[in-house]
């Protein structure tokens, strides 16, 4: 996975600038229209505001304000977003810097072109998330594709799933890839389930990301004071490692086309076009949030994203343009990316102020 997505020559999102949309292999909440990137500056205007009166009893406070996006592709999220906030808030516009964090090399030289009459605001922008900042960190749908372990119960113990090359074909290049089983690579997998207090029953296949827990404890490090947006495909540990997802999540994305891991008789699809599709796995909100919290995080919200867009005043748009109602229609639809997307929101040296996307308090389906 790793390889296949992120390798700098022949990695999936390496290789281009923009992978969603109707030209892409994939929908994010993004490609409905700048909608929801001015809802997102709502919030944020509000978690500016709540950053700076903590500020003014900080003993070295700053008049700028932070806002990294990790995994911003070519920036267009953080564009609808400033454009937003420059009209609902000059005076934080002026002192907003905008940190972008992708890896790609394409997508990062697209960004000033893509930010256009708002890339004045940009102050950085890197493969890596800024060392210390105060502001708001935002990531959409990025934790979903960090590369993941997958390991499956069999009756004498947890093993873990290997990619090998398959031993029947010569290797010339005419053999395929195929999964193998093995000892698991590390005693962090079994022991991430025990402090979950997780018991796999034979036969089940779950995925287990060290690699995104990882990242949400370094994010909460370099966070001074502020928030953490985090949006992605997901659930609690008690749903998804439970016999509805018995089966794992790992899933591919190509050409609009998903193939999740139900799929019978052809090998997991993940295995296929290595470097030419997406390969997602849901995230485990509920180490996410334990992570974050041993860090020095408050959660201060975990709620579908149906929620979240409500509680940020999707519902006063009902006069709104037609198109601007359709984007909102999406961004709230249950079964679509209203309630498979959930919203985790973290504060850090902030207390626990009310937020307008919190409204709805602790809402998932």
């Amino acid at each position: 996975m790793e390889f296949a997505l992120y390798d700098s020559d022949s990695g999936y999102y390496a290789r281009a600038a923009r992978r969603s949309g109707r030209a892409g292999d994939f929908f994010t909440s993004v490609d409905v229209g700048p909608i929801f990137g001015e809802l997102l500056a709502t919030q944020i205007i509000e978690m500016a505001a709540i950053t700076t009166i903590n500020a003014e009893h900080a003993e070295h406070a700053e008049n700028t304000f932070d806002m990294v996006e990790a995994g911003a592709g070519n920036g267009r999220l953080s564009a609808d977003i400033l454009r937003a906030i420059r009209r609902q808030d000059p005076a934080l516009y002026e002192r907003l810097r905008i940190h972008l964090v992708e890896v790609s090399a394409d997508a990062r030289a697209a960004q000033c072109e893509t930010l256009g009459d708002v890339s004045d605001r940009l102050a950085f922008s890197s493969a890596d998330l800024p060392a210390s900042f105060t502001g708001v960190l935002l990531a959409n749908e990025l934790l979903d594709a960090l590369p993941t372990h997958q390991v499956v119960m069999r009756p004498d113990g947890l093993r873990e799933v290997f990619v090998d090359l398959d031993r029947d074909r010569p290797e010339t290049g005419d053999g395929r890839l195929t999964t193998t089983e093995g000892p698991p690579s590390t005693p962090a997998l079994a022991e991430y389930l025990a402090r979950l207090g997780v018991v796999l029953e034979p036969g089940w296949r779950v995925e287990i990301n060290l690699r995104a827990v990882e990242w949400v404890r370094e994010a909460v490090r370099r966070l001074q004071r502020g928030f953490l947006i985090l949006i992605d495909y997901g659930h609690a540990a008690r749903e998804l490692y439970s016999v509805t997802h018995a089966t794992g999540t790992l899933t591919t994305f190509m050409r609009h086309t998903m193939e999740g891991p139900e799929r019978r008789g052809h090998g997991p699809a993940w295995l296929e076009r290595p470097g030419e599709q997406d390969i997602t796995a849901h995230v485990d909100f509920t180490s996410i949030q334990r992570a974050a919290e041993e860090e020095g995080a408050t959660t201060i919200g975990l709620l579908d994203q149906t929620y979240f867009v409500l509680g940020l005043g999707a519902a006063e748009m009902e006069t709104a343009e037609l198109k601007t109602r359709l984007a909102l229609k999406t961004l709230l639809m249950p079964g679509g990316l209203g309630s498979t997307l959930k919203v985790l929101i973290l504060g850090k040296n902030t207390g626990r102020p009310p937020l307008r996307g919190c409204s709805f308090g602790l809402r998932l389906t």
